[in-house]
């Protein structure tokens, strides 16, 4: 009965619905591919030679121009194809099949052109968005549809317009990049050191000369009136290469550099006995509140690897090394002249660990999972002395919120090592 009432008609329109569908469902992946799809992933494929990539970057830079078409396309094409459908099945079957064949394509469109284009797109994002890139690419080139994507854009600004104004591109932060870090590890993408490396380069642009500054009670200086011999000697003991200048003040005097190589040729060369001031370079003074990163830029233009840090007041602080700043990018640099790890007091005891009260706050919360609060003090020892409300005393106990910290070890009134241990929260 169905044969006798088929027209020919009915042939080309039933050839037209799944070509609609079929198209509903390249352009359903089209739209989630590309809107998942950032700049920086596309360039990569860009850089990579990927068949597509070109018109794909060019969609990522402004993905407000093919969004709006694409689900007027993908619209276009389900509401048409719906529309056939009805006209099919009510030539066909009459008012009940229209019925029937409208909740059978409800169920068909979510399935094969929507939940499965779309998820083959989630799953393969590269591959779906460069197979649709250079289509929709194309399809935006007509007059047509560039017009159209104009008043939608339109319509579609003077909408967001009533609800607070125009709205911003968003940008990348600085918190994204560390989670995707953290995510291209997590995949195997990158390795730990990698991974470790991106966030010591985020964290770099924040990080002041305070936190990575040797503090004035670890200066070793040579008086101005000692001789070059003895400027030498201290040098080596101390297993430092330059040394500051003091003069009468003191460490808030400082009136020049030396430097091992200088100090050692001035004794091959008959000069011990002079006095070391006559052959002092000029010193160079930085803010405790500089940022890091313009020291560095600091040190290649003046061509010198050690600055005295001067507080607000004018006093030294302390001194700051292009070693020490290296080391906020790549670790803890040590020769064989640096105390041993085992020497720095950071080890595991019990259920806690042992930490150096000179350890940075940061870096104690990185390299050992801590928690450790940090609000006006730099080190472990800043924070203890905070929580202490003076110096402590070996064996006083203290408490954070999440943490125990006993004192095991002073060196006067400084604080040497301290045993941070979770406390246990009561069930």
């Amino acid at each position: 009965m169905i044969a006798a009432v088929w027209r020919a008609g009915d042939t080309y329109l039933s050839i037209a619905v799944l070509i609609l569908l079929m198209l509903s469902g390249f352009f359903a992946m089209a739209e989630t591919s590309l809107t998942r799809m950032n700049k920086s992933r596309a360039r990569s494929l860009r850089e990579e030679g990927r068949r597509g990539a070109k018109a794909l970057v060019a969609l990522t830079e402004a993905p407000e121009k093919f969004l709006n078409p694409l689900l007027l396309l993908v619209l276009m094409c389900q509401l048409i194809s719906a529309t056939m459908v009805g006209v099919l099945a009510g030539h066909l079957f009459g008012a009940a099949g229209v019925f029937v064949a409208t909740a059978g394509e409800v169920i068909v469109i979510f399935v094969a052109f929507e939940a499965i284009p779309k998820n083959f797109a989630v799953q393969h994002p590269d591959q779906a968005a460069l197979t649709s890139a250079p289509v929709v690419g194309r399809i935006l080139r007509f007059w047509l549809i560039r017009w159209i994507s104009v008043v939608l854009l339109a319509v579609a600004d003077r909408v967001i317009g009533l609800f607070g104004g125009k709205g911003q591109k968003p940008r990348m932060t600085e918190s994204e990049v560390l989670a995707m870090a953290d995510v291209a590890h997590e995949d195997a993408a990158i390795e730990s050191d990698e991974r470790n490396f991106i966030h010591s380069v985020i964290e770099f642009g924040d990080t002041i000369v305070r936190e990575v500054m040797v503090p004035r009670i670890d200066i070793v200086g040579i008086d101005a009136t000692a001789s070059v011999r003895d400027a030498l000697d201290l040098a080596i003991d101390s297993g430092r290469s330059r040394l500051p200048v003091l003069g009468e003040g003191g460490a808030d005097d400082v009136l020049g550099m030396v430097n091992l190589r200088h100090l050692a040729n001035l004794v091959v060369d008959g000069q011990g006995a002079e006095r070391v001031k006559v052959h002092m370079g000029a010193a160079h003074f930085v803010p405790e509140t500089k940022r890091v990163a313009s020291l560095l830029t600091e040190i290649r233009r003046a061509k010198v690897h050690l600055f005295i840090v001067v507080d607000e007041y004018g006093g030294t602080a302390g001194v700051v090394t292009l070693e020490d700043v290296l080391e906020e990018l790549v670790g803890e640099i040590t020769d064989e002249s640096d105390p041993s790890i085992e020497d720095d007091g950071e080890r595991t005891v019990g259920g806690g660990v042992e930490l150096s009260g000179r350890l940075n706050i940061d870096d104690a919360n990185e390299e050992y999972r801590l928690a450790l609060p940090k609000d006006g003090w730099d080190t472990v020892g800043g924070l203890v002395l905070d929580l202490r409300g003076g110096v402590p005393e070996v064996g006083d106990v203290l408490q954070t919120d999440r943490y125990r910290l006993t004192v095991t070890r002073m060196d006067g009134r400084r604080i040497e090592e301290v045993l941070v241990e979770p406390l246990v929260s009561p069930l």
